[in-house]
Order: structure tokens, then C-alpha cells, then sequence
């Protein structure tokens, strides 16, 4: 999921998350319990602008990824700036992609396989940034911005008050590859560390000599829903594969469970990478 990332612009369609949301703020603005606030107040107590406020409200230009958690804040409404912006973040994306996200913010348990990056739920801002810059080459400031901030709004499903359990496994090659500078590297493997330390977290290694699998040639997704029903996703160049017939799910979870027990203990594999981190000056 690369160039297709971007923040697209507001359709005028009336259930358009996007107007929904500068609708709701407008809202909130005029009824705050304390008095209406206007444009300039707002952007006060937003830490941002009265410019900024009005673009959201008129729908003009991407919102400011920091801003809804603010807005919730401001307004005490409980998450629900938050919310509408992931249905905002969402929606720029192809429909095959929107499907996949929908299915992963439910998700009570996410199974990943990467054979060739850091999966985007664990990606830093510089690691994304240069991944993203990588593929297009040719693209704006913007749309790296754009990537970025959406590539690291879906990470908010780790924090919430219900995080679902996730189990990585990444073949050994992506410690290894070295598509950015060491430093940015260096704090990658880092943070996938820190991940792995959290209690609904599993980070696994799967060592280059492992045997060959169904799942060699592409990152894959088992997402698991709310009702256990499980959803493969496999995804390719511009493209995301939804698998759910029985039989095709089935297989794609013994995989997973070979590939667990093929690779390196969840000890182990941070002390793997470690090591690689150790490694990069």
C-alpha cells in the first residue's frame, strides 16, 4: 500500500466521512458547554489556528492527524473525532483496502507474516517516509506526508482500551535490509523491540535457512474477527486479495502455525534483533 495512501479530497456525497467530520466540529464549536466558541478560540485551545479550523470546516485541504485526539479532548466526546478521522483515513484508500482496514480496526486477533518489510501497524514515521519515497520517487511533500500520517493513524488500534492480540512473524531479511539510513534503521528495529514487550504483542524471527511455505511470496494477513471468523489478506503490487472460503482459510492458518513454529522464540527473536541493531553505525 504505497502511493495509494494519500488523503483524497471531500466527495459532497452526504455520508461523506469527511464532511461529517467538519460538520461535527462546526457542531461542537457552536455548543460548547460553555459558551460558543468562534474559529480563533478554538484554534487556541487546539494549539493550532484559526486558518486551520476553517479549512477543516469548509472541507479544504487533509486534516491535521493530531487534531482529532485534541478535538476529543477539548469537546469530551470521547473518541468520537478520533473515530470519524480513521473513517476519513479509510476512505482514501481503494475499496479492496477499505475492507482490509474496516476488517483490521475490529480485529480481536491479527496474525502478520512481512517477508520483506516491518508491517505498517509497527513502522516508524522515518521508516514509512522513506519506504513510501522508495515507490514513488516523484512524489510530493504532501503525499509523503499524507502516507506517513495515515500509515501511523492505523497504529492507534495498539493503544486502545481493547487491543486486539497480534502475532508477527517477519522473515530475517527485514532486519537486514537496508533501504534507509542506519540510524533511521537502527530506530526501527528498536521500536519493533518495544513492541514486542507489550503484553498483547508477539514478535517472532524467522531464520533465512527456514523452509520454503505458502506465504514466501507476499505479506499476509489473518485477521480475526470480533465473532472468530477469520479473513486472509494477501497483498500485492496495488492490490489487496481478500480471501474467506473455508477451505482457502483453513490452509493459510496451519501455514501460519508452521511458520510459528519454524521461527525463532519470541526471546530469541529479540535478541536477534538486537543484534542486527548492534550492527548498524
Amino acid at each position: 500500500m504505497h502511493a495509494d495512501e494519500g488523503t483524497s479530497g471531500a466527495t459532497e456525497g452526504a455520508d461523506d466521512p469527511r464532511r461529517q467530520f467538519a460538520e461535527e466540529c462546526k457542531s461542537a464549536r457552536e455548543l460548547y458547554p460553555d459558551g460558543p466558541l468562534n474559529q480563533t478560540q478554538l484554534g487556541k485551545l487546539t494549539r493550532t489556528s484559526k486558518s486551520t479550523i476553517s479549512r477543516v470546516e469548509t472541507c479544504k485541504g487533509p486534516i491535521p492527524p493530531d487534531l482529532p485526539a485534541v478535538l476529543d479532548q477539548v469537546f469530551k466526546t470521547d473518541g468520537k473525532f478520533k473515530r470519524l478521522y480513521e473513517d476519513v483515513v479509510a476512505g482514501s484508500f481503494p475499496s479492496l483496502y477499505r475492507q482490509r482496514m474496516a476488517l483490521e480496526r475490529t480485529a480481536v486477533v491479527i496474525r502478520e507474516w512481512s517477508p520483506t518489510i516491518v508491517p505498517g501497524l509497527f513502522q516508524t514515521a522515518d521508516y514509512a517516509r522513506f519506504l513510501f519515497k522508495g515507490g514513488a520517487p516523484l512524489a510530493g511533500d504532501h503525499e509523503v506526508a499524507a502516507f506517513t500520517a495515515n500509515r501511523l493513524i492505523r497504529q492507534a488500534i495498539l493503544d486502545g482500551d481493547a487491543p486486539p492480540d497480534v502475532r508477527v512473524v517477519l522473515c530475517e531479511s527485514v532486519l537486514r535490509r537496508r533501504f534507509c539510513p542506519p540510524d533511521i534503521m537502527r530506530r526501527q528495529l528498536s521500536a519493533l523491540v518495544e513492541a514486542g514487550e507489550r503484553p498483547t504483542v508477539r514478535i517472532q524471527i524467522l531464520p533465512l535457512d527456514a523452509p520454503a511455505h505458502l506465504f514466501s511470496d507476499w505479506p499476509v494477513s489473518l485477521l480475526t474477527s470480533p465473532s472468530h471468523t477469520v479473513t486472509v489478506c494477501v497483498e500485492s503490487y496495488r492490490t489487496a486479495g481478500i480471501v474467506e472460503e473455508p477451505g482457502d482459510v483453513r490452509t493459510a492458518l496451519r501455514t501460519y502455525d508452521e511458520l510459528t513454529s519454524d521461527a525463532l522464540s519470541a526471546r530469541d527473536s529479540a535478541r536477534l534483533i538486537v543484534k542486527q541493531m548492534e550492527t548498524l553505525s
